[in-house]
């Protein structure tokens, strides 16, 4: 297993992302290639005393970076010697098995549908991060910020690839599918919704899908479902409104323990639960998000990432390339187009 990794990605760079790979390498024996500029990734070995690369780790030297101002549709063609571009042009010629990078998403999206390309069939590339639920899983939210615009074809290819990704990266045998709403009725609901929900329905009859309906977004931390659908924008609106919560919460209860005395001492007691709940919410611990429809895993770090965030990330990028499901998209997209051409031959 071999993953490329994108040195000069993210606000710690390339301190972090070279820890980190040395890390990951360390933990989980994984093959790894920096990319970036040689010079600057030297002086971070020389900085923590480390003289030479273990062994299962090579630099590629990039001249350039993608800046997270620069306008993603370019980057491919104006940052060609950029460490993120020739990170993905080496992904597509085989030289790795996966890709991670903390840069600008939209770049990365660009350069990963431009030059990983996505699996044939698929409109867009999705976002689909994995969040805990009460109910002991993950939900995967699909889309969550790739497409703030999208048609019902493209929340019904959603549907498909998180239902494939819940499936071969969360070993859930028969993920249930909701349509983020504004209520659970057919009625609820944009024009967007209630043609999507004609569409799913049609899925789960001829068996693609396990469409449970219209869900609201409390459903989505409580673990209704295993997969979301949403339009880009929604999704991220979602996400960031779980997130915000989760951070109010932690806050709330950090101020109740230090209370007094007796709530310290009650603090104490719960500690290992209170670290393990922060742990299943930390991004750190998570890695990043795949891009969902693309040929070979792309995993988008957080721009802020640290050494644990990456090495996290490198993991989540090898049990991806494990887990790789593109040929079975593939073939559910063809059943999609058939059962669409079936609809309107009728």
């Amino acid at each position: 297993m071999k993953i490329i990794l994108d040195a000069m990605g993210g606000d710690n760079a390339p301190e972090a992302p070279v820890l980190g790979a040395i890390e990951a390498n360390k933990a989980f024996g994984t093959q790894i290639t920096l990319v970036g500029r040689g010079d600057e990734i030297l002086e971070v070995l020389k900085k923590h005393n480390i003289e030479t690369l273990p062994e299962g780790i090579e630099v590629h030297h990039a001249d350039d970076v993608v800046d997270m101002h620069d306008d993603p549709g370019s980057v491919v063609h104006k940052r060609k010697n950029s460490s993120m571009i020739l990170g993905l042009r080496m992904l597509a010629d085989g030289q790795g098995d996966a890709m991670v990078s903390a840069g600008s998403t939209g770049a990365l999206l660009t350069g990963a549908t431009l030059i990983a390309k996505r699996v044939r069939g698929v409109r867009r590339a999705a976002m689909g991060p994995a969040f805990p639920n009460k109910a002991g899983g993950k939900t995967v939210i699909c889309d969550c910020g790739a497409n703030a615009e999208c048609t019902p074809e493209f929340l019904l290819q959603f549907a498909l690839m998180g239902s494939l990704f819940a499936k071969k990266s969360m070993g859930v045998a028969n993920p249930k599918v909701g349509l983020l709403n504004i209520g659970t009725e057919d009625s609820k609901g944009t024009k967007l919704q209630k043609e999507t929900l004609v569409l799913l329905r049609a899925a789960h009859d001829k068996g693609l899908i396990n469409f449970v309906g219209n869900i609201e977004g409390r459903d989505v931390p409580l673990g209704t479902v295993d997969v979301c659908v949403c339009d880009g924008f929604s999704g991220n609106v979602l996400l960031k409104s779980i997130e915000g919560t989760a951070m109010f919460m932690g806050s709330v209860v950090s101020k109740m323990f230090k209370k007094n005395i007796i709530s310290k001492v009650a603090a104490a007691l719960v500690m290992k639960d209170i670290k393990a709940f922060k742990k299943l919410l930390d991004y750190r611990e998570i890695g990043g998000t795949q891009f969902l429809g693309i040929k070979k895993p792309v995993i988008k770090a957080h721009g802020s990432s640290d050494v644990l965030a990456f090495r996290s990330a490198i993991r989540q990028a090898c049990a991806a390339a494990e887990a790789d499901f593109s040929q079975e998209l593939e073939a559910g997209l063809r059943e999609l187009k058939a059962l669409a051409a079936q609809e309107a031959a009728e």
